[in-house]
């Protein structure tokens, strides 16, 4: 037997999905229930799944699938947020839902870019949800910035730098470099005279000058996350 919030949480997800493909956030969810937090929306949710009505969807930060309702689905009142179409309240049966839609996706978060070890080596089990559209093709990983060597780029201490893995760029790109097998850094890659150069985006810093088989080419930068505090 479920509690009232639980029912009303799993219909207020249901009908997001029937609206909109994408599964409510955990801001809306706690609006719409009238909680004073997120955790209280995390324990409705676990609850929900630990009992078979929902499952979250692997490598989607924001996607939820409805197994099945409750009993007695109609008994009770849906919440809804103050702007919603009251026309659309109606729970059509759970195969006339469509799929969540990708809208947000988790990559691997590889730790500080300033760290001083190969990408390969900072590997761990965290994720970073980050929205699809900053992502194109290919493989992605994440890494956050210290230091202040590229804040000219507009990559300050602490934003997230999301990376397409690669081991070519062209000059002028923003890449990760592994300097001498040691070190990984978040430069601009340049070539000149048989060098390779890689740039600060800072006045206060001197570009570094490599051999090419010094600088192994691990990523190059496609989006930026910045958390404000």
């Amino acid at each position: 037997m479920l509690t009232r919030k639980q029912h009303e949480l799993i219909r207020f997800i249901q009908i997001r999905l029937e609206e909109t493909g994408v599964s409510p956030s955990f801001e809306e969810m706690k609006e719409a229930l009238d909680l004073k937090s997120k955790s209280g929306v995390h324990r409705l949710i676990s609850a929900l799944e630990e009992r078979g009505f929902i499952r979250r969807l692997p490598n989607r930060a924001r996607a939820l699938e409805v197994l099945r309702q409750p009993d007695d689905v109609g008994a009770k009142a849906v919440p809804r947020p103050a702007n919603a179409n009251p026309t659309t309240a109606v729970v059509r049966p759970p195969e006339a839902r469509p799929a969540p839609a990708n809208d947000v996706i988790e990559i691997p978060l590889h730790g500080r870019i300033a760290a001083g070890v190969p990408i390969e080596a900072m590997e761990t089990a965290a994720m970073l949800p980050v929205p699809a559209a900053l992502l194109g093709a290919g493989e992605h990983y994440a890494l956050e910035v210290s230091g202040d060597s590229m804040v000219e780029a507009g990559i300050l201490d602490g934003d997230y730098a999301l990376i397409r893995r690669t081991d070519t760029a062209r000059d002028g790109e923003i890449v990760v470099a592994l300097v001498r097998g040691e070190e990984a850094t978040l430069k601009y890659l340049r070539r000149e005279n048989g060098r390779v150069r890689l740039d600060p985006a800072n006045a206060a810093y001197e570009p570094q000058i490599y051999d090419p088989r010094e600088v192994v080419v691990q990523g190059k930068l496609a989006g930026l996350l910045r958390r404000y505090h």
